[in-house]
């Protein structure tokens, strides 16, 4: 999975630089030059982004937008020097993890006044909660553009030949892991399911089996329900050896095992649509499987505007396109990227058109589950810290309680 969480531990030092920063944007040729950083076109979508730039232009001749794409892996270190260097973009992408974060330090624009005087700003037809993931203590620090969530994705064809009946949106934990057994052929190097063993996946799983990270505000990571989460996801590749190890994986992605035939499922979002459309072999999606409950994620990519951007009222216009302009929703859909956050029939049904896959509903229904990520003043850290002694786990130095004891020690 590739929405991994990052947030910046050094931003309150960032924001105290914003405040004797002259902005970075520019003006030429009598246009207002507007700067967007992102990382949600690159590499796969930065045709749709170019479009989308040029139907922006259009529609504000005096506007231009100056792009520049950055991996995600490497999207909150490139920020976080610019702000450093007082040369924070006028716009910039902001997943829902690090926008809280961002918001909380001052670094972004308020833009509720905008918002409420905008005449021309029509939100009874955009999804409410996509649209909320943008507000920090009850205001509006940014603009919504897209979101998605995780499925199951699985190989018709290795269903077909291990003769296992495909996946519902009513499997649980066990009805996955039975199906996983059949479908795992060693001597192919085939597994029947492979998820993250990691704290972005943890929370998640953690919610299906109805636990909890926090408790009334504090850290309950080693509850009883929280052992059981962690040793469902470390047993399917310790003990079950239905899904890969770190070894086996060797450098791999899970999206490269399972375009080479490799994972019969595998966990992860819609943004691989994209990623999977020319697999030489039959797939579709479903809903994920849960234990006590279902609980599946939930993210949101929002457009956000820095607080010193000379530039306000352009950048403010840049982030309303990006978020409810129907043309950009289009430009979305057509190229299979994340949903915009439109609730109109007429653009949501070329979504469902579109195949692969199939079973595109599953998308909509898993928004019935949809669990936000916990969010704190350390997230960061204990997220790092967790993937490391997940680790340890997966490769029997520790058990999943003593992993989680030592973490609930150590942040409590």
């Amino acid at each position: 999975m590739k929405k991994l969480l990052l947030a910046g531990t050094a931003l309150t030092a960032f924001a105290l630089l914003a405040a004797c920063s002259n902005g970075n944007s520019r003006s030429s040729n009598g246009k207002t030059t507007i700067e967007y950083l992102n990382y949600s076109s690159s590499p796969t979508y930065t045709k749709q982004l170019n479009q989308m730039v040029s139907e922006f232009e259009k529609e504000n001749p005096n506007i231009e937008v100056d792009v520049q794409s950055v991996p995600f892996d490497t999207y909150f270190t490139k920020l976080q020097t610019l702000l450093a260097a007082r040369k924070a973009p006028d716009t910039f992408e902001m997943n829902y993890e690090n926008f809280v974060s961002y918001a909380s330090k001052g670094v972004l624009l308020d833009l509720s006044d905008k918002v409420k005087n905008d005449k021309s700003l029509d939100l009874s037809n955009v999804n409410k909660n996509a649209w909320n993931a943008s507000t920090y203590q009850g205001k509006q620090y940014g603009m919504t553009e897209d979101f998605s969530n995780v499925v199951t994705f699985y190989n018709k064809d290795l269903f077909d030949k291990a003769g296992v009946a495909y996946p519902t949106d009513s499997w649980t934990w066990s009805d996955e892991q039975s199906a996983a057994k059949k479908l795992t052929n060693d001597s192919a190097h085939v597994w029947g399911t492979y998820s993250p063993v990691t704290m972005n996946e943890f929370y998640k799983v953690v919610a299906q089996n109805k636990g909890e990270i926090y408790k009334n505000g504090k850290l309950n990571i080693n509850s009883d329900a929280n052992v059981e989460a962690l040793s469902h996801m470390a047993g399917l590749v310790t003990k079950e050896k239905v899904s890969p190890s770190p070894a086996d994986m060797s450098g791999q992605t899970s999206e490269d095992l399972f375009l080479n035939g490799q994972l019969a499922m595998v966990h992860t979002g819609i943004w691989d649509f994209a990623t999977f459309a020319k697999a030489p072999f039959k797939w579709d999606i479903a809903v994920e499987a849960g234990n006590k409950q279902q609980a599946t994620h939930f993210f949101a990519d929002t457009v956000v505007v820095s607080k010193d951007s000379k530039n306000e009222d352009a950048s403010y216009k840049w982030a309303k396109f990006m978020s409810t302009s129907d043309k950009a929703a289009k430009i979305r859909i057509e190229g299979s990227w994340n949903l915009p956050i439109t609730n109109s029939k007429a653009v949501l049904d070329e979504y469902l058109k579109q195949t692969p896959p199939a079973n595109r509903e599953a998308v909509f229904k898993s928004l019935e589950y949809m669990v936000l990520p916990p969010v704190s003043d350390n997230w960061q850290k204990l997220s790092v810290a967790t993937d490391a002694e997940f680790q340890k786990v997966l490769i029997d130095q520790e058990t999943p309680k003593h992993a989680l004891d030592n973490l609930q020690n150590q942040f409590k």
